[in-house]
């Protein structure tokens, strides 16, 4: 009969709610006892060269009892049935980490924990967290061991689906087609709080009379990751090379367009858009969408923030095609007509004297075509073209209003300086007509100075009638009257 206290263990390793073994490791103490009689004393490299061993050594092992749970969690009618498939149990991956047990067995341990595959009776994989423990009294033989087994299959299965999870949102991120960038403001949202414990109001204001404060801001902000579309992007092979050059990345006018971004989150803002320029690492200045959005629930920390660059450099060099085909003449490059007629407005709006304007005609442009064919006057256009532009300065507008016309705006200039740009020109076309031959290049010129009270059309009307005075007397010298 068993005491009053058997009984009450019995029962207790009977209905533990979690799987029980009472296990006898005597064989794997007599195996390592013949090892070491045989001189082995690295069991890790007997095991490599003896691999089959250790399905030999676990068939040492001897089970002297099992609980209820234990039958439950492998699916066993009974303890018979479950010793009886044993081999079905532990196999395939319990082989990995039975090594690690015997390992430790060998170097002493009393306990070991660890993490396994077993199998039910029906085939289905169980993830398990095993714990052994060497009976007091049996630490000479390892008669008597003590091994739980506890299910973690359900939690194995949500660690792995959060794993897919986040390989997935991770790829998202890392192959996404536009340049994302993790960054970390939390440094700047403490500055932020500094310069307000000052009493700073006016964040702006501040940055004008502190203009070095804009360049402290920027250092403070943290790149915590970005993708690959950035090192590309950028031309950058890794993202070490960026991140350690970033001072080439955000520089020039960035700081402009950084400070309209600051003054967006000093107000509370917490996304924003706006297209600015960068550059890529080999200098090239990059057109940009900036699109800046601080992470939910880090409002208060600036600690997370995501920003998307998306390259629009090729829509702007669109745009800035379609606005220069908008406002000059495609066969010269000077400002056309619409451009000339938009700037008068605007001169006539502000208007300060004097404005000088000079109307200038290409002579005997319909000889040309008609003798020598259009392509042949196309090309005394642009030789007209090439006259004006090197004649005049930079910010001087000149125009092509008509086939063979072609008109000069002067603000700030008088009579007299219109006059020497005049005979300035005609030694140019000399100069022209020397290195072009034929046919012979040839200008008629007209200019005005507009009056207090004069409209600036009055004055290109007295320019153009100036004008023809000077073509008709090229003609009459033609035909030598």
């Amino acid at each position: 009969m068993p005491s009053q206290d058997e009984g009450h263990f019995s029962m207790l390793f009977e209905h533990a709610p979690i799987s029980l073994w009472e296990e006898d490791f005597s064989g794997i103490k007599n195996f390592f006892d013949g090892l070491r009689k045989r001189g082995v004393a690295d069991l890790t490299r007997y095991l490599e060269e003896h691999p089959a061993e250790v399905e030999s050594v676990m068939g040492r092992i001897k089970i002297i009892d099992v609980n209820h749970q234990t039958l439950e969690t492998f699916g066993a009618a009974s303890r018979e049935e479950l010793i009886a498939h044993l081999s079905e149990v532990f196999r395939d991956e319990m082989r990995a980490h039975f090594q690690d047990e015997l390992l430790a067995l060998w170097q002493g341990a009393l306990t070991w924990s660890g993490e396994g595959v077993n199998y039910t009776l029906r085939g289905e994989p169980l993830d398990i967290r095993l714990h052994w423990r060497i009976l007091p009294g049996y630490e000479e033989t390892f008669g008597r061991v003590l091994v739980t087994l506890e299910d973690i299959t359900a939690r194995k299965q949500a660690e792995r689906a959060l794993a897919v999870s986040e390989d997935r949102l991770r790829n998202l991120f890392e192959y996404a087609p536009i340049s994302l960038w993790e960054e970390d403001y939390s440094e700047l949202k403490s500055y932020f709080d500094g310069l307000r414990e000052q009493g700073v109001k006016d964040l702006r204001s501040y940055l004008v009379k502190h203009p070095k404060a804009v360049e402290h801001c920027m250092g403070l902000i943290r790149v915590l990751d970005v993708n690959r579309k950035t090192l590309q992007l950028f031309g950058a092979a890794s993202k070490e090379e960026l991140l350690s050059n970033l001072n080439r990345v955000f520089r020039d006018a960035m700081s402009d367009h950084f400070i309209d971004e600051l003054v967006d989150m000093w107000d509370g803002k917490t996304n924003y858009e706006r297209e600015e320029i960068n550059y890529s690492l080999s200098g090239e200045p990059i057109n940009i969408q900036l699109d800046w959005r601080m992470m939910p629930g880090h409002e208060q920390d600036f600690s997370w923030v995501l920003v998307a660059i998306q390259d629009i450099t090729a829509r702007k060099k669109a745009e800035e095609y379609l606005r220069y085909l908008g406002t000059h003449d495609v066969m010269t490059g000077l400002y056309n007509r619409a451009y000339f007629e938009e700037t008068l407005l605007q001169l006539e709006k502000d208007r300060h004297e004097p404005i000088s304007v000079i109307i200038a005609d290409l002579n005997g442009l319909k000889q040309v075509n008609d003798s020598a064919g259009h392509q042949a006057g196309d090309n005394l256009i642009r030789r007209t073209a090439e006259v004006l532009k090197t004649g005049l300065e930079e910010n001087t507008l000149v125009a092509r209003i008509g086939g063979d016309e072609f008109v000069i705006l002067l603000p700030g200039a008088d009579g007299a300086t219109a006059s020497e740009l005049i005979s300035h020109l005609h030694l140019l076309i000399e100069l022209n007509n020397k290195y072009y031959r034929e046919p012979v290049l040839s200008i008629s010129f007209g200019a005005a100075t507009s009056q207090p009270g004069l409209s600036l059309e009055k004055v290109i009307s007295q320019a153009d009638n100036t004008m023809y005075k000077d073509k008709g007397q090229y003609y009459r010298r033609r035909r030598g009257d």
